[in-house]
């Protein structure tokens, strides 16, 4: 939209705000987040930090979502990768406890914490940001979009009522409620092969999301405190959960470990555990997406009966009988978490939709994806179906290995909504790649590209699709996060940007490989750069492809691609100096011999600071180059 019209467009909506009922009191903010969970929070730290009114509401009186009010406390992958708020996040906890070494407690992951402690940083976090609010124990009733601005209607804990005018609305909801309130198209459960074109699919779409859990956090307290006999409550609902003499018939043979092992799984700081415990354990199959709010709380009472009936197997029959559900987390009169873990929900149609087939071929795709990215993930795609009973024969989607790889602005951006930012995990990805993209990191960076992308299209007077795709990575580079997930170079190193630009541009592609249990990419930054892989360099400078034997896979040296820069500069108008030693310096890299062989990661260095492609060539939502 034209700035003069978006201008009269706000003016418009400042007479509507004026003219709403004088019973209700009016909030006017620039960022309405909605929901302050694990995205949410990241989002409103984010649209904060980038200079804009924010507001957050949250329905609990917590921060963190499943990190936190879920109880999941064990963070899922890219411990190598601590991009942005998320890497502050673990520094924070690393901090709190004293050292790295102390956030490895449980086996199932290398940060676990107590979650009062998470909510407790975020907290922290949030109460440092001037432009940043948080409604806590708040809940939205009505969203209506008139005159360019959102208008939200919230019940506040006293019982009245408020009503929040935003100008960007960013859904950071457990389940895409507020999506599907605005109007957005949306999946839920799996698609099909065919419409995919994912191998791992099945071959008929489905309704079935993956399990829930209700998670619970114990403590030992040292002496005997065996709860009573829960109602319904029969051992062989978890007699397989490990090895142990009730066990029969387990349900996945190969995955049967000692109860020592399991009740380790997740252990945290002060002699607590996180139970969250997959195999015939306490996840717990309901489709509650489309559900009726009350529809939802009967539903969940009957996911929290099957915790607690586990936690008196835990203590009854298999010993732990002075572990109980810790006092001292969750002020809430049961002592669970306020929410359950949520693993699916709505998927939007988003500008883009991201598939399988974009995290194994990145480079092979209809669309360059991978030019757009915000965020990174290095987890496994990990299905939680164990506790489904139907018909349907499901796909083996335990921990089926991937390389890392980039999730792309577009999955958060719906089709014909304006206004509108959805994060958490009801961005636009397909039901298969959402077993990798819902883990805390990467729905924490989700958040965060959400937030800024909310902030630049206040603070530059656009429509959310109108902003620059370079705009919103290059807050997200300012910010220590990862565009693409090269394992090269960490965030602290001054070579970090150049790797990220340049691949991000498309003139040098990472490699991606599985590697056990670890998901990787690798830029291979110190390798030598052959001549052949410049292809990509002449693809985006093509005056240069008759100077390139591009089917030889003899060394560059540093001269020739000292040359190469030079008759690119010169053909873009630019006056490069010849004296290449001193550019060399310039640019901070350590040795200059023009007769050696030149490595990628210095050929990366060397165009981004010259030649700066990354910002030269606009792309759009899809990574194609406008023109």
């Amino acid at each position: 939209m034209k700035k003069g019209i978006r201008t009269l467009a706000l003016f418009f909506c400042s007479l509507f705000i004026s003219s709403c009922s004088e019973n209700s009191p009016i909030l006017n903010v620039d960022v309405l987040v909605v929901g302050g969970g694990t995205s949410g929070v990241a989002a409103g730290l984010q649209s904060a930090r980038s200079g804009v009114n924010t507001l957050i509401v949250e329905e609990t009186s917590w921060l963190g979502g499943m990190l936190t009010s879920a109880g999941v406390s064990a963070v899922d992958g890219n411990y190598n990768l601590p991009a942005g708020i998320w890497g502050e996040f673990q520094s924070r906890l690393i901090a709190y406890y004293g050292s790295r070494d102390s956030l490895k407690t449980g086996w199932v992951s290398n940060v676990l914490f107590e979650p009062s402690v998470g909510n407790q940083v975020f907290c922290e976090m949030v109460n440092q940001e001037k432009n940043l609010n948080v409604y806590f124990d708040t809940v939205w009733k009505n969203i209506e979009r008139e005159n360019n601005c959102w208008k939200v209607t919230l019940l506040r804990p006293d019982g009245t009522t408020e009503i929040v005018v935003s100008k960007v609305l960013i859904d950071a909801t457990e389940l895409g409620d507020v999506a599907k309130s605005c109007g957005v198209g949306y999946d839920i459960g799996m698609e099909s092969r065919d419409s995919t074109n994912e191998s791992i699919a099945p071959d008929n779409a489905n309704g079935i999301i993956q399990d829930l859990t209700y998670v619970a956090i114990l403590k030992d307290y040292g002496v005997d405190v065996t709860i009573p006999e829960p109602k319904g409550y029969s051992p062989t609902e978890f007699a397989c959960a490990c090895a142990n003499q009730l066990c029969k018939s387990p349900k996945e043979p190969d995955r049967i470990w000692s109860k020592d092992k399991m009740i380790t799984y997740g252990k945290l700081p002060n002699n607590k555990y996180m139970i969250n415990w997959p195999i015939e354990g306490n996840d717990y199959y309901i489709n509650l997406v489309e559900m009726l709010p009350e529809e939802r709380k009967e539903a969940l009472q009957a996911a929290k009966d099957h915790t607690i009936r586990f936690i008196y197997f835990l203590q009854k029959e298999l010993g732990y009988n002075t572990l109980g559900l810790a006092d001292d987390e969750y002020p809430t009169s049961d002592k669970l978490p306020f929410i359950p873990y949520h693993r699916e929900s709505r998927r939007i149609h988003g500008l883009v939709r991201f598939n399988l087939n974009h995290i194994m071929n990145p480079y092979d795709q209809q669309y360059p994806l991978y030019r757009t990215c915000i965020a990174v993930g290095d987890y496994p795609v990990d299905h939680h179906h164990t506790r489904y009973r139907g018909g349907e024969e499901l796909p083996d989607l335990y921990f089926h290995p991937i390389p890392s790889y980039g999730l792309p602005l577009g999955v958060m951006i719906p089709k014909d909504i304006d206004g509108l930012i959805v994060a958490e995990k009801s961005i636009s990805v397909s039901n298969i790649v959402n077993g990798t993209t819902r883990l805390q990191p990467v729905v924490l960076q989700i958040g965060q590209a959400a937030g800024a992308l909310a902030a630049l299209a206040v603070s530059q007077d656009k429509d959310i699709d109108e902003v620059s795709v370079r705009d919103v990575q290059d807050i997200i580079l300012d910010s220590k996060g990862y565009l693409l997930p090269y394992l090269d170079v960490p965030v602290s190193d001054k070579r970090f940007a150049s790797y990220q630009r340049i691949g991000a541009s498309g003139i040098l592609r990472g490699k991606g490989k599985n590697v056990g249990w670890s998901n990787q990419t690798w830029l291979r930054a110190d390798s030598v750069l052959l001549s052949a892989e410049l292809e990509d360099l002449c693809n985006f400078y093509p005056k240069i492809k008759n100077k390139v034997d591009l089917k030889s896979l003899k060394p560059v040296s540093v001269e020739k691609l000292m040359g190469l820069v030079q008759d690119i500069a010169k053909s873009e108008g630019k006056d490069l100096s010849s004296d290449f030693e001193k550019i060399w310096l310039d640019c901070g890299l350590e040795r200059w011999n023009p007769n050696v062989d030149i490595t990628r990661g210095e050929m990366a260095v060397i165009v981004d600071h010259i030649l700066d492609p990354f910002h030269s060539k606009a792309v759009n939502i899809k990574g194609e180059f406008i023109q």
